[in-house]
């Protein structure tokens, strides 16, 4: 829940930020762009009696002139009848909460740690006015919204009505309702609340996959507390993944601030395409970096919240690291894209579709997988029961594997440290190896692999240490430094090494040429 006290946020760290920004219709704010320049120049020069100027021929040019556009690129859209039209139904949210205040402390870092004011908050809670012996403070917050059903269901972010005891809803014309939250889900960032009305103006609801970047967004909330706010700017990514989320997020440079958090992203036509959460920020304030939910992915919560009052997550199974250029130099991939699966957990999905460790997840539905951000972003979306059909990259061979989702609520299990396949061979790093014994192999639960003793070299560069327990090189699994020496003997440019470091496996690429 945000509150109304602002935030001192040191510059020099980066801060992310929720934050909410919305359409709010009226006159307030309200953008009204001539598309025609020439014809504005013109009028200008009328109303000031002054002849407009004459053309001059343009210069022969010594390039080809580029091709022109399609017209909007030539002026600025007219946001004028979004506003008027849809501005009325968004709404301004505000919030009465209570908390402790050890529960709202910030975590405890280093200052010289890069997340020392990493906050997923704008504001923090007020502090109590004067003592109350510990029992807890008042906090107050504010937020916007939208209407998506004339009864009175709206859409917010979860955070904007955290914690909250009271939630009051003002409409456009000034009218105040008492809202009820019908249900929250943090893992997204939206929430649903009801008030006892009729008869009210909803949004139009788009979608995220015709939005292209590059198209203008316009957005209107209650940034600091200043109602009907627009603000316009154009969508500068699509599907973006943020530390901490897994929501694929809507990157714009529209304005946005404290106070518009949970309201609508607006395209030209009108529709809404997301729900404007979070920005990336140094100050607190809006640097030109926001991001929007997918309305695709809200109305799929929403959807869920109405009819169960609850939210149900889907879970594949793995855990998944980028593929970058050492990667695909040494699993044979003509570019560095893809999902590379480090682990998968016993019973799940992923491990009864088949998947196994040094797979690279290339499409989902016949849709491309960059990173694995494209991935987790994908089964956050989905729900327990759907299936995907995956094109993984096996051994330098491409293998379809179809997998059915299971539930996020599912206890996981601890990943299966033999599902790797074991007709691999290896080579020399600059590593010192050799297998683990048998008291090794019980106390750290590894039933094979080669203990690194000593790195050097290239593997010491990219990061390998002693004590680290080498299990597989390129995806296949190795047992002695004779296969270690074989697998790299027969790579050309790097490899890449599965290693398991404490409780986590990771995979690590050491360039050999």
């Amino acid at each position: 829940m945000q509150t109304e006290g602002a935030v001192a946020i040191t510059a020099k760290r980066l801060t992310l930020a929720l934050c909410t920004a919305g359409v709010v219709g009226g006159a307030v704010g309200a953008i009204a762009v001539n598309h025609n320049n020439a014809t504005a120049a013109a009028e200008a020069a009328a109303a000031a009696n002054v002849p407009a100027p004459a053309s001059v021929p343009a210069p022969v040019a010594a390039t080809p002139a580029p091709v022109a556009g399609n017209a909007t690129a030539v002026g600025l859209p007219d946001f004028t009848k979004i506003v008027s039209h849809n501005g009325p139904a968004v709404v301004n949210i505000r919030v009465v909460g209570s908390t402790k205040a050890q529960q709202r402390q910030m975590p405890q870092f280093d200052e010289d740690d890069p997340f020392f004011e990493f906050f997923r908050r704008f504001q923090q809670p007020q502090q109590p006015r004067g003592g109350n012996g510990g029992r807890g403070e008042v906090v107050y917050g504010a937020g916007s919204g939208f209407i998506v059903s004339p009864d009175g269901v709206i859409l917010t972010n979860a955070h904007v009505v955290r914690d909250a005891d009271e939630v009051t809803v003002k409409l456009q014309d000034r009218r105040e309702y008492r809202a009820k939250v019908l249900g929250s889900d943090t893992k997204t960032d939206v929430a649903v609340l009801k008030i006892d009305a009729k008869n009210l103006p909803v949004v139009p609801l788009g979608n995220t996959r015709n939005l292209q970047v590059g198209e203008w967004v316009l957005a209107i909330g209650s940034p600091f507390g200043l109602e009907s706010t627009v603000t316009a700017g154009v969508v500068s990514a699509k599907g973006r993944s943020l530390p901490g989320d897994s929501v694929p997020f809507i990157q714009t440079d529209v304005a946005v601030n404290p106070g518009n958090s949970g309201g609508p992203l607006f395209n030209t036509r009108g529709e809404v395409v997301g729900i404007n959460s979070q920005i990336y920020s140094q100050t607190g304030g809006y640097q030109g970096l926001s991001f929007a939910i997918p309305i695709d992915a809200a109305i799929r919560i929403k959807d869920q919240i109405v009819a169960t009052g609850k939210v149900q997550h889907a879970k594949l199974g793995v855990s998944l690291q980028d593929i970058g250029q050492d990667f695909a130099d040494s699993f044979k991939l003509e570019s560095p894209d893809g999902a590379l699966v480090q682990n998968v957990e016993r019973g799940s999905a992923a491990d009864k579709a088949g998947l196994k460790s040094g797979d690279v997840i290339r499409k989902v539905n016949g849709q491309p997988v960059i990173g694995g951000g494209d991935l987790t972003a994908i089964v956050s979306v989905a729900k327990p029961g759907e299936k995907l059909a995956l094109d993984v990259w096996r051994e330098g061979k491409n293998v379809q594997v179809n997998a059915t989702l299971g539930s996020a609520s599912d206890k996981a299990a601890p990943a299966d440290r033999n599902n790797l396949a074991s007709n691999d061979t290896g080579a020399k790093l600059g590593l010192a190896l050799r297998p683990l014994d048998p008291m090794e192999k019980r106390q750290s639960g590894i039933p094979s692999g080669l203990l690194i003793e000593d790195a050097g070299g290239a593997a010491q560069m990219a990061g390998i240490q002693p004590g680290d327990v080498l299990l597989s090189v390129n995806g296949r699994p190795v047992t002695s430094v004779a296969q270690v020496r074989d697998v790299v003997g027969k790579s050309s440019k790097s490899v890449a090494l599965l290693i398991q470091r404490g409780d986590d496996r990771i995979f690590i690429p050491v360039r050999i040429g």
